[in-house]
């Protein structure tokens, strides 16, 4: 994933909408059953300490369409860059193949 997603410190929105898709076909990953869950792992660029962990929302599982906000706190962080790891739980096993977000967070007015 090339793009930034462009934050601002404080803010408890945007909502990030992701499609997951399968690295080697290109299709879409099922999120559909009952036991699978998304987490995004959010941290400083460069860096190994998770600040955040964020529960995502199946939006369209069975095209593999998730979306996450940041609740209070997560962006009470300094200005610069991180990023998010994501993170699928398929009833026990784990998959991670995804690309890392990437975050610009700026200081408020």
């Amino acid at each position: 994933m090339a793009d930034v997603i462009r934050l601002v410190q404080g803010d408890q929105k945007p909502d990030i909408t992701l499609q997951l898709t399968d690295n080697m076909s290109g299709n879409s990953v099922d999120l559909s059953a009952a036991t699978t869950s998304i987490l995004v792992y959010f941290r400083a660029a460069g860096t190994t300490t998770v600040l955040s962990t964020i529960t995502c929302t199946k939006t369209d599982a069975v095209n593999g369409i998730i979306s996450f906000d940041f609740a209070p706190d997560v962006l009470d962080v300094a200005a610069g860059m991180y990023e998010g790891e994501v993170e699928i739980d398929f009833n026990g096993d784990i998959q991670s193949p995804y690309d890392l977000l990437k975050f610009r967070v700026r200081a408020q007015f």
